[in-house]
């Protein structure tokens, strides 16, 4: 029956790769063995002594042998002589020749070189090639991220651009192995570094990156600066947090076709953009208007103001994401088009990733963006037409990994020009919780799976009272953009419930316990008049909190929105339709006007039913607005400046067990939630 099981699953497999819209070699999908890692090693020493020589090295022969759950992708004897003859001629870096070996061969290797070496190919959890066909970033149990990707000729499995997958899914006693052709490379290199070592592909973006100092200071890799934590509750708890960087670059070949071929050019083209986006009037750069900052189209390139450095700026995030996370799905509905926004280092600046099919654009323009001339529905076409196809991203297989962060090749030049706050941004921006702080992604944590948190965590899970499971404590210190002002008196977790039928938007959410009181800064948005809403679903278990909203994270400058928000509050779905005193929510789908009315009358008291995106749990076809629990808060409808505002959470219960939650925030600016021809759709 064990084996009948495999064969079945091997069937499964062979029929999801088949699904996929790049069609994988299927000619080597795995046998069941019987062994564990290491014996399939030793057995095959033929072909791959040398890797487990390397193992042996670090003791990990010891524990492929043993009792657990593991991924190895295997070099063959003829990858590693390979790779070791690379190291040992390498002679680039003066100060460690030959990468500190100290003879060509095997015997050569420092024991740090054989742990990079051996942990670099090993994951902690069991991943299967049908999981990482779709292209995949996966954490290694070195800690750094490996790429996975589909060859477009010959329709094998590729892992970080040049690793080809021989033989795949070999299920073991221990986990699955993978045979692969080429030792897994990875970059030593910062990503300044890293860019300029593509130096035949992105030399005047290297150049731009040098002349403006902006190359010298992205060099951070991690932090460890966190206040002391009582972790007896068993939760897992990062030790330190990843750092790092993510460069969206024009290669050589672009700038060529629109004339730029030097440095000045470039500069040149920048003022064409930048001169003038700060001027009282006409200006759409609404930060640098009204703090009235002198643009500079001189040479002085490392003044943060001047148009070459705006430019390059506007091109990195204070965070590292891979092209497969860029732009994540979890519970949508088929009908969205999926989007995110993330912060750039031009003060106070979004960039908006669509994903577009396979391809993911960067500041993408849709005419009435949010808005629908059709009820339950997202509107016609001719509404929706595209303004701005946006920047293209080359893709999965052509990023760049450096050790802290990632090298994305664009196929346009991108600027933050007046499209971008008064066209691609002029649209209901809901941004994940999690997506809020960069931290998240450059620890990998986002959206991470219950299996992975539990290897980090030794296997086991946690306990807080009543919530126990896959979460991850977030130590006080850990998100620069979050102030927790009564230490162990919050205790901030974060769920990432991809394995869960939770209803939240992409699966995840932030829980909290104790008699929490915390900020956090809010995404910057252009200039205007929006409703500032928070998603979240109401459980017995929840408290109650009062929201401030302030110009910083001093107290001082905190006031407080609204009246009390109790997340215990569950609308009562009555079945004669009458509205839930509290809420004023109804079952929408029994209604003729699909809740129109209803939905009004909901506002009025300040609440909004959950959006028509995402679903209750994966594939269920139960939508978060037909979800009682799932609300949204309007807090304030105020003017916001493009600038800094931080939100705080404050319980106003005594009671160290009830729960605070968060899905999402949204911005809407006013000409959706109060348009005169359309109306805000219901997604």
């Amino acid at each position: 029956m064990r084996r009948l099981s495999i064969i079945i699953f091997s069937l499964l497999g062979i029929f999801s790769f088949n699904a996929c819209k790049e069609d994988i070699d299927e000619s080597n999908l795995y046998t069941f063995t019987g062994e564990t890692i290491e014996d399939y090693l030793l057995n095959r020493s033929d072909r791959f002594s040398s890797f487990n020589y390397i193992l042996g090295r670090i003791g990990y022969d010891k524990i492929l042998a043993a009792y657990g759950t593991y991924t190895c992708f295997a070099p063959s004897n003829d990858a590693v002589t390979q790779y070791i003859d690379s190291l040992y001629d390498d002679m680039s870096n003066k100060d460690l020749p030959h990468n500190g070996m100290t003879a060509r061969g095997l015997e050569g290797l420092t024991d740090s070189l054989c742990n990079d070496i051996a942990l670099f190919h090993l994951l902690s959890t069991k991943v299967m090639g049908v999981d990482m066909g779709g292209g995949m970033t996966i954490k290694t149990i070195l800690g750094r991220d490996i790429n996975t990707s589909i060859d477009s000729i010959s329709g094998q499995l590729v892992v970080s651009r040049a690793s080809t997958v021989t033989s795949m899914d070999n299920e073991l006693e221990n986990g699955v192995l993978h045979e692969i052709d080429c030792v897994i490379r990875r970059s030593n290199m910062l990503i300044a570094g890293e860019l300029e070592n593509h130096s035949e592909s992105f030399s005047l973006f290297s150049m731009a990156l040098k002349a403006t100092g902006l190359a010298d200071s992205l060099s951070e890799q991690s932090r460890k600066n966190f206040a002391p934590v009582d972790n007896t509750r068993g939760f897992y708890l990062p030790e330190k947090c990843e750092l790092g960087y993510t460069i969206f670059a024009e290669t050589d070949e672009v700038f060529a076709e629109k004339g730029i071929t030097e440095l000045e050019q470039l500069a040149d083209y920048a003022a064409s953009i930048y001169a003038k986006s700060g001027e009282e009037g006409t200006g759409w750069y609404d930060y640098a208007r009204k703090n009235h900052i002198e643009i500079s189209t001189g040479t002085d390139y490392k003044n943060p103001w001047n148009v070459l450095s705006m430019f390059v700026r506007y091109h990195i995030l204070k965070f590292k994401v891979p092209f497969d996370k860029l732009v994540n799905d979890h519970n949508q509905t088929s009908k969205v088009t999926l989007v995110e926004y993330y912060e750039t280092m031009l003060p106070y600046t979004l960039v908006k990733v669509t994903r577009n099919a396979s391809k993911r654009m960067l500041n993408r323009w849709i005419a009435n963006s949010s808005l629908t001339d059709m009820v339950a529905e997202l509107g016609s076409n001719a509404m929706h037409t595209v303004l701005f196809e946006g920047v293209e991203l080359a893709g999965q297989k052509e990023q760049i990994p450096a050790v802290n962060g990632y090298i994305h090749p664009i196929k346009s030049l991108l600027v933050y020009d007046e499209n971008v706050p008064r066209g691609a941004l002029n649209e209901r921006i809901r941004i994940d919780d999690a997506s809020i702080f960069g931290e998240m992604m450059s620890n990998s944590f986002r959206r991470i799976s219950d299996s992975e948190v539990n290897a980090m965590n030794g296997g086991k899970t946690g306990t807080d009272g009543d919530l126990s499971g896959s979460y991850i404590r977030i130590p006080p210190g850990f998100f620069e953009n979050l102030s927790i002002y009564n230490g162990d008196d919050t205790r901030l977790y974060y769920l990432p419930g991809q394995s869960n039928g939770w209803s939240n938007y992409q699966g995840d959410e932030f829980n909290c316990k104790g008699n929490y009181d915390f900020a956090m800064r809010l995404p910057p948005v252009p200039e205007g008049t929006y409703e500032l809403r928070v998603g979240y679903t109401a459980e017995l278990a929840r408290g109650m909190l009062q929201f401030y909203l302030g110009s910083s994270s001093e107290l001082t400058t905190m006031k407080a929105l609204d009246i009390p928000l109790d997340m215990r509050i569950i609308p009562v779905n009555n079945s004669n339709l009458s509205p839930d005193v509290y809420t004023g929510w109804c079952d929408w789908t029994r209604l003729d006007d699909k809740g129109v009315e209803s939905d009004g009358n909901m506002r009025n008291l300040g609440y909004m039913r959950g959006p028509l995106y995402y679903t209750v749990g994966v594939n269920s076809g139960n939508y978060a607005r037909n979800n009682p629990k799932d609300l949204r808060r309007i807090l304030t409808r105020q003017h916001f400046d493009q600038g800094e505002y931080w939100l705080r959470f404050k319980s106003v219960i005594d009671n160290s067990s009830a729960q605070f939650h968060l899905d999402y925030i949204e911005f809407c600016p006013e000409n959706v939630y109060n348009n005169t021809r359309y109306v805000e759709d219901m997604y």
